[in-house]
């Protein structure tokens, strides 16, 4: 996949989800030490790398985009990456973030800054510092924003379904998963 003397460079990013997905990565437990012989990591939070500094072969992303900043970060993994792979119900379908689609955003910030039952907001303002990134109308699917070459799904996908496409990708074989580690029943 890389050069003949370099090592594939994998890169990772969470957006709008739970950070569940790295999680699951990291289940993989004693084989985080045989991935990091075979690859490198390059942006992630893995190893805290915030910016790309070259391509990478794979990138794994998790998390839809609900706002600006989101669908930044998104696009510039589709231009670092030679392989994206949306791993996670968030980033393949919007997951849990997404529950938000069916209303109106005014209702929902409204709900969360100003009327919701746990709220102390006697000014009633609902945040809109220059910092803040833009929110989207809608929660977006990683699909939706950039292509996308490999779907993972689950909430989140299991440690040796994550293992198990790194390691076909990296190796150049088709990713084919056995049902028992894509069915959620």
């Amino acid at each position: 996949m890389a050069g003949k003397h370099t090592r594939p460079r994998v890169a990772t990013c969470s957006l709008a989800g739970c950070f569940g997905c790295h999680m699951s990565l990291l289940d993989i437990d004693e084989r985080i030490f045989e991935l990091a012989e075979l690859v490198e990591f390059a942006r992630s939070p893995i190893v805290d790398k915030k910016r790309f500094d070259r391509r990478v072969d794979i990138g794994l992303i998790e998390g839809g985009c609900c706002n600006e900043e989101n669908v930044a970060t998104l696009r510039e993994f589709r231009r670092h990456c030679e392989i994206l792979v949306s791993i996670g119900d968030c980033a393949t379908a919007g997951g849990v973030p997404a529950l938000r689609n069916d209303i109106p955003l005014a209702e929902c910030l409204a709900e969360a800054y100003v009327g919701g039952p746990t709220v102390h907001n006697p000014g009633g303002r609902i945040p809109d510092d220059p910092e803040l990134p833009l929110l989207l109308d809608k929660v977006y699917p990683a699909h939706e924003v950039v292509r996308i070459d490999y779907f993972l799904p689950g909430c989140p996908p299991s440690a040796e379904a994550l293992w198990q496409t790194l390691v076909a990708l990296l190796e150049g074989r088709p990713l084919e998963l056995p049902y028992e580690l894509i069915k959620y029943d």
